[in-house]
């Protein structure tokens, strides 16, 4: 409306340039013809000037006054006027630009109109379907190039580590991205070498397991032939004998300790835990009373702190082999003190295993639950902490090490107040 308003005060001021006295009639009407006009006023506070077509209407069916229009009330004229069928007349008011002293009134058919707007709104569609085609294209380069084609490449880097897992080359090499694609690089990296790491730790387990196998016959008896001949040793009179005897027996004692500690790791039997609910105290007590059997411990302090009442859901064998473990591991570690306490938590019960020795070593530390490599004597292989963590864990709890200083070390273990029947991969003998 505001372009027929523009185009009429043109044509009006076209027309009113001409030198004739007589007005034009062919000129008004070719220029009523060019604005798409049907009449044109302008009124001017020193004149008023109308230009008529020969087709003048004889009734205006609709009026509108451009200024005291809303944006809202355009927007739902736009839409009545796209929808109708019919052929009004409008009468457009408004001020021509630059020219604000001058009101002009504008007569025109409401089909002229229309048609202009569906020309404009199929230009307007069109121009979009381009803008969307190329948006979309950029978009789509822009996930190809950014996220599609590094996700591929980490599926391929999964996909041929998993079929040589032995290869170092098949490590994904991270691209140095710093969003979540680069992390996800740098974490499955990661995860590709301790993967390979842990599988070179169980071939060399497995290794060593049949290994140990096969020589199980000849050590057994070599061991036992030793023993024999120490035992002869005790009845011989001399001196010198007498003194090294006890070290000879003490020796002989930690290698078949040692190799049966080994072999029992390397063994793979499976089990079955069969939890079963009953008091915590009169386990423990049992452990007491059994360790306190061994000459190792026949000078230890025990102090046991356990609620006669406390229930637990577990499988009673192994959770006192998991408890003899960490006490026979504190006293060979020099604590001649043991205090046990347990208590219970949001649903969990959590057992302290506290001695007074002189704690572990910066190596044993960093190390823990790691076999063969995390002992704090010598001569150990740290099985008995291994296979205490793979109890705790059988029975969906945690085992962790809370303190160690020089005052002692305190390992703490957490376990569900019920658990349910499950297999367990642990092995038979402690």
């Amino acid at each position: 409306m505001e372009d027929y308003i523009g185009c009429a005060h043109l044509a009006i001021l076209a027309l009113n340039a001409m030198p004739e006295t007589q007005p034009n009639q062919d000129l008004e009407n070719e220029l009523l013809f060019q604005t798409d006009a049907l009449a044109i006023i302008v009124a001017r506070e020193d004149r008023k000037m109308l230009m008529v077509g020969g087709d003048m209407p004889l009734a205006v069916d609709l009026t509108v006054d451009m200024r005291d229009i809303s944006f809202v009330g355009l927007v739902f004229d736009a839409f009545d006027t796209m929808l109708r069928t019919d052929n009004r007349v409008i009468r457009a008011v408004g001020m021509p630009p630059r020219q604000p002293d001058a009101v002009v009134e504008v007569l025109f058919e409401e089909r002229t109109m229309r048609n202009a707007m569906f020309d404009f709104s199929a230009r307007i569609l069109n121009l979009s379907i381009v803008i969307s085609f190329i948006t979309a294209t950029m978009v789509y380069i822009s996930l190809q190039w950014m996220i599609v084609r590094p996700i591929q490449r980490i599926t391929r880097s999964m996909m041929s580590f998993s079929d040589n897992t032995e290869d170092a080359t098949k490590i994904i090499a991270p691209t140095g991205r710093s969003d979540e694609i680069g992390t996800a690089q740098l974490e499955l990296a990661e995860m590709q070498r301790q993967v390979q790491l842990s599988l070179k730790q169980q071939g060399r387990m497995a290794a060593l397991g049949g290994a140990m196998a096969k020589i199980n016959h000849d050590l057994r008896n070599t061991l036992a032939t030793a023993v024999l001949v120490s035992d002869k040793l005790q009845y011989i009179e001399d001196p010198e004998v007498k003194r090294v005897t006890p070290r000879l027996m003490k020796a002989i004692d930690r290698a078949i300790d040692l190799f049966r500690q080994t072999l029992n790791y390397a063994a793979d039997d499976a089990l079955v835990l069969r939890p079963r609910r009953f008091g915590l105290y009169d386990p423990i007590e049992e452990v007491r009373s059994n360790l306190s059997l061994s000459d190792d411990f026949s000078e230890t302090v025990w102090d046991i702190n356990i609620d006669p009442e406390l229930d637990i859901v577990a499988d009673r064998r192994h959770l006192l082999r998991g408890i003899a473990n960490l006490c026979s591991n504190a006293v060979q570690a020099g604590g001649a003190k043991l205090i046990i306490t347990s208590r219970f938590s949001d649903e969990t019960i959590i057992i302290d295993v506290t001695d007074n020795g002189p704690g572990l070593s910066e190596k044993a530390s960093e190390n823990l639950f790691k076999p063969f490599s995390s002992s704090s004597r010598k001569g150990g292989t740290d099985l008995g902490l291994v296979i205490v963590r793979d109890i705790v864990h059988e029975h969906g709890g945690e085992i962790t090490l809370t303190r160690s200083d020089e005052n002692g070390t305190t390992f703490q273990i957490i376990l569900p107040s019920d658990i349910e029947e499950h297999p367990s991969p642990i092995t038979d003998e402690i």
